[in-house]
């Protein structure tokens, strides 16, 4: 069966159709997670939910529903420090702020419980053979948790709770894309030694959190698992393309993961309110493809792709949308990306040169 192609500005100019051979995505999500709600305005709010779950239900695909649980102790201890848990514990049912940016309602902790388990959850169904592909609709958001600190945004680092599980369960080598507008310091620092997990970021530079520049390659045994491409405001999907074909895609393949996760934060859409960059659906579609190919060619397909930010509802939805009809095997029509800039083709042969020190492929 064939659908009629999406009528949607935001898109484009994409051609999305659903195939015959479409796969299925599993997907989880749960009520828990609305009630993550500041008392005054905060753009990371549960209105965003609401716009990736009109996306799910727009995407013509078949859906696998995945249970919600909360992370069980020892699933969070994998990455963040006892006392801090402990901390939280302490916090369940307060209101207030812990930082600037982050704040906690009477049921925040509630919910990040249940989005680290619901992360898991998920591996668990791709690891199990229920789906190959899979989505977690998750607040609060992840990257940014430290692993003694709450931080912009985000109180427990779900996408590093689910690569430990899923290290823990067997997968001997796993990458973690970070395409979120935002460096996820957070993850970088809990593998930051650790040469099973390899954490790669494309992200604003300048732009909070101060992190990820592209001489920060990790240390120890993990010398050279973290790989970070900084891009200028203002960067679009030229710019992502040529990111993603010159460093990133050549280092996965060098890397060989068994899994993908992706911090699938939308904030680079053009529209967002609170970054810079220049991105439309069809650049997140052709990041999902450049990704999924990876995982085909070395994790028998299996990705999935985990909520970080994307604060422009409409932005967020569409993209959300391209993503995940991309994730079930679409194939779209899109036009060539053309030619970086001069300054962030400087920006991403910078990156390569950090990178191919320890990835020789690279050139």
């Amino acid at each position: 069966m064939t659908a009629a192609p999406l009528s949607f500005g935001a898109f484009d100019g994409i051609d999305l159709f659903m195939p015959s051979n479409a796969l299925p995505v599993a997907f989880v999500d749960d009520p828990v997670f609305d009630r993550h709600r500041s008392r005054g305005h905060h753009p990371e709010r549960p209105e965003r939910l609401q716009a990736v779950r009109a996306a799910l239900g727009r995407a013509q695909i078949e859906l696998i529903p995945v249970a919600a649980r909360d992370a069980e102790d020892e699933e969070l201890l994998r990455v963040h420090e006892a006392a801090y848990l402990d901390d939280l514990t302490r916090m369940t049912g307060r209101e207030g702020h812990l930082d600037a940016d982050t704040y906690i309602a009477a049921d925040s902790i509630t919910a990040a419980r249940r989005a680290a388990g619901s992360a898991c959850s998920l591996v668990d169904a791709i690891l199990e053979g229920r789906a190959r592909r899979g989505v977690a609709l998750l607040r609060p958001p992840g990257h940014h948790a430290r692993p003694d600190q709450a931080m912009g945004f985000c109180l427990l680092n779900n996408i590093a709770i689910a690569a430990a599980h899923a290290r823990a369960r067997g997968i001997r080598r796993l990458a973690i894309v970070d395409w979120d507008v935002h460096h996820g310091n957070g993850t970088q620092e809990m593998f930051w030694e650790d040469p099973s997990v390899l954490y790669v970021s494309v992200h604003q530079s300048p732009c909070f959190p101060g992190t990820g520049d592209a001489s920060e390659v990790g240390d120890g045994e993990g010398l050279g698992a973290t790989v970070n491409v900084p891009l200028s405001a203002g960067a679009g999907d030229a710019e992502y393309a040529a990111a993603f074909e010159r460093v990133i895609v050549p280092v996965l393949d060098a890397f060989r993961p068994e899994l993908v996760l992706v911090s699938a934060g939308f904030d680079a859409h053009r529209n967002d309110p609170i970054a810079g960059m220049r991105l439309d659906p069809g650049s997140f579609a052709r990041m999902t493809r450049y990704l999924l190919d990876v995982a085909e060619r070395h994790a028998s397909g299996r990705m999935a792709l985990l909520l970080e930010g994307g604060y422009d509802l409409s932005g967020l939805e569409a993209s959300f949308l391209a993503s995940l009809r991309t994730l079930a095997g679409e194939p779209l029509s899109l036009p060539a990306p053309g030619i970086p800039g001069a300054l962030f083709a400087r920006e991403i042969e910078r990156a390569r040169r950090f990178a191919s020190a320890h990835w020789p492929g690279l050139g």
